[in-house]
């Protein structure tokens, strides 16, 4: 009985490998989807905005400590000349005096985008939402901050979700004619 050559396996598996190798040329695989472009807008002012959109009929607006206003104040001068550093110091500071307050954190969370910190804009306006009144301009607030977060993060879904909850915010008056 002859046993088969080296040559009559060589052929056959030569074949087989080029065909495969062929198989894989023609191969399709969609592109890599490519992220969506992050905000080229002013997203400190696309929160403010939506505070100031909001028309609910609750609005709550806290007592003023003097000592924190003047903190509050100063942080404000210092974001407006471009001090972001400076301001969150500034607010941080008030916060070691009152750290439940709702109007704080958020002013922290905008802080905290001006320098491009996403996660902790989220974290605290998730604490701003949870300590204040969950309704109105503040809670606006807050959660489109975490609409400009989940943005940054390229988390469409998550933005979709976020913008859901601002318009929960919302509390209609009763119409009076």
């Amino acid at each position: 009985m002859p046993y088969p050559s080296k040559r009559s396996f060589q052929a056959p598996l030569l074949l087989a490998t080029v065909l495969l190798a062929g198989c894989g040329m023609f191969a399709t695989t969609p592109p890599p989807a490519s992220p969506p472009p992050l905000p080229a807008y002013d997203q400190v002012a696309a929160i403010r905005a939506a505070g100031e959109r909001e028309k609910s009929v609750i609005a709550v607006n806290p007592l003023r400590d003097p000592g924190i206003a003047a903190l509050q104040d100063a942080a404000k001068r210092d974001e407006q000349a471009g001090k972001f550093a400076d301001a969150a110091a500034t607010l941080d500071q008030a916060l070691k005096l009152s750290p439940d307050s709702p109007d704080l954190l958020q002013e922290r969370a905008e802080v905290a985008v001006r320098l491009k910190d996403f996660s902790a804009a989220e974290k605290l306006a998730h604490r701003s939402w949870s300590l204040g009144p969950r309704l109105g301009p503040l809670c606006a607030r807050n959660w489109q901050t975490v609409v400009e977060a989940r943005l940054q993060a390229r988390d469409q879904e998550g933005a979709d979700t976020a913008r859901k909850w601002v318009a929960q915010c919302h509390k209609p008056g009763i119409p009076r004619y």
